[in-house]
């Protein structure tokens, strides 16, 4: 369905009831959007009341015919709980797969555009913290290896090819036929959703690229996986040396900054933009975004959650092709 997109509550341990409340006050989205939230309702209810949250809420376990302006509707997960913020881990894992399996499931039959989940602990929910929803909507989908994690800003953007994984384990984890891949995707997903065609800027595993020794990941890996993109049409420049990748991005005109794992661009992007960024998962049959940041468990019950980067994760579907 045209302009309705769902919330997934995601991580019951967490800030996420208290940001998509705080969202459903502002009402900033909803001239173009409507927006519902899978969760568990009675779950959602208790966390607001212990917040002093008020709004006005319906549970539903079917998207027609329902008015999502004067209600947030909250499409019913069944969840066992004794404590509203303290619900275990192997609950905790059931209930947000279930959830995101919801999602998906709407998404694939067109009743919704998109989703945006909210944060996860990794750990609790898929038993390790080197897999993530990004891996698991990937292996869903049957597009394991296509789809890349891309940390969105409007002036610049930063994908790892791997994502959470032990810097030791990086380099027998890239190979050129993920690169060429992944890649594909982010540059697909430019110019479908963002009518744009990305300058995209590659950045090698080793410090100066190792010097282009005949062994070194940028000779035998990085360097043919450039030249196959740039045979496919794609605007890749690189192996750019990671010291200095982003120290003249907007004068090289990039849009997106490639690198070989998580913190070698999620560093200085941070740095740069600090939260002010959504994730998305490219390479999907549907739009999937998340908020850029965690959990909150320090701030569990304080009322002090900021839900500008789940509002920036809702705003990105009002601007794009859904």
């Amino acid at each position: 369905m045209k302009n309705l997109i769902s919330i997934i509550a995601a991580d019951p341990n967490s800030i996420n009831s208290e940001i998509i409340a705080k969202l459903w006050k502002r009402k900033k989205f909803s001239k173009k959007l409507n927006i519902f939230v899978i969760g568990n309702y009675n779950l959602l209810k208790k966390q607001l009341k212990l917040l002093k949250i008020n709004i006005k809420t319906e549970k539903i376990n079917e998207l027609e015919n329902k008015n999502f302006k004067k209600k947030l509707c909250i499409y019913d997960v069944p969840l066992q709980f004794k404590k509203p913020f303290e619900v275990s881990s192997k609950d905790v894992s059931s209930y947000v797969i279930r959830s995101l399996k919801l999602g998906i499931k709407l998404a694939n039959t067109k009743k919704i555009s998109g989703f945006v989940n909210c944060p996860i602990n990794k750990k609790d929910v898929f038993g390790k913290s080197d897999y993530g929803i990004t891996e698991f909507l990937g292996k869903f989908s049957g597009l394991y290896g296509k789809e890349a994690m891309l940390i969105y800003n409007k002036e610049l953007s930063v994908s790892p090819i791997t994502t959470h994984i032990k810097i030791k384990k990086v380099s027998s984890s890239i190979s050129k036929k993920i690169i060429v891949n992944k890649i594909t995707s982010i540059n697909k997903f430019f110019l479908q959703k963002l009518k744009k065609k990305p300058k995209i800027a590659i950045v090698g595993l080793n410090p100066h690229n190792y010097e282009f020794r005949k062994n070194s990941e940028e000779k035998r890996i990085i360097i043919p996986a450039i030249k196959l993109l740039k045979s496919k049409n794609i605007s890749v420049v690189g192996p750019i040396s990671a010291d200095t990748a982003f120290v003249n991005y907007k004068n090289n005109g990039f849009n997106v900054i490639v690198g070989m794992y998580h913190d070698q661009v999620l560093t200085p992007f941070k740095t740069l933009f600090r939260f002010n960024a959504i994730n998305i998962t490219v390479g999907l049959p549907f739009l999937r975004v998340s908020p850029d940041h965690g959990t909150g468990k320090n701030i569990i019950k304080k009322n002090l959650a900021d839900p500008e980067s789940l509002l920036r994760s809702i705003n990105f579907f009002k601007n794009i092709n859904v």
